[in-house]
């Protein structure tokens, strides 16, 4: 099934395709509470078909190649998913996102999964700059974009309103050749 494994523990990174619309829905509805509390996916994401929509919407933008998602699983199971919200090859611009169930958390799946991402549109797409937009009271996504070595480059204040609440926003990126320099130096 086009897996690419993501280290010794079962963890792969594998396509989701809407036809997988329940499936996807049930890894929704285990992570409801704890996905929502800084992601919209459970507000769009209520029934199959809401599930298949957002699937298709996501077929839809890697058939255009505008972005893509990609499954995260562990022990072929899915957990969460790392997406490029946003690709815009001509620009050399992309947006990454993610989210997990809790059953999945600490165990560096996100940060596994996005380092394959990230590098995938860097060095077979061509992207120049990767951008992370998250929540500034998301810690544990905020420690994934230093992770994968990104700079916080703003705070867009109360930029974001949530479930009637208004959150400021950060921007963290990496640029093609801070990441190529840091792969290099990793491996060698």
């Amino acid at each position: 099934m086009f897996a690419t494994s993501l280290g010794d523990d079962g963890a792969e990174l594998c396509p989701l395709q809407p036809w997988q619309a329940e499936e996807f829905l049930a890894h929704v509805d285990r992570g409801r509470e704890f996905i929502g509390r800084f992601n919209g996916l459970p507000d769009v994401v209520e029934d199959v078909a809401g599930a298949r929509a957002f699937l298709e919407a996501y077929a839809g933008k890697e058939a255009s190649d505008t972005g893509l998602i990609r499954a995260i699983r562990l022990d072929g199971t899915l957990v969460g998913a790392v997406i490029l919200r946003r690709l815009d090859v001509p620009q050399g611009a992309a947006e990454a996102g993610c989210w997990l169930e809790p059953a999945a958390v600490g165990r560096g799946l996100v940060t596994r999964a996005t380092r394959l991402l990230i590098d995938w549109a860097v060095r077979e797409r061509g992207v120049h700059r990767v951008e992370w937009w998250v929540s500034a009271g998301n810690a544990p996504s905020i420690a994934v974009a230093r992770r994968l070595g990104m700079r916080k480059e703003a705070v867009l204040r109360e930029s974001y309103l949530y479930r009637g609440e208004r959150h400021d926003e950060e921007i963290w990126s990496v640029l093609a050749p801070e990441w190529t320099a840091a792969s290099e130096a990793a491996a060698g």
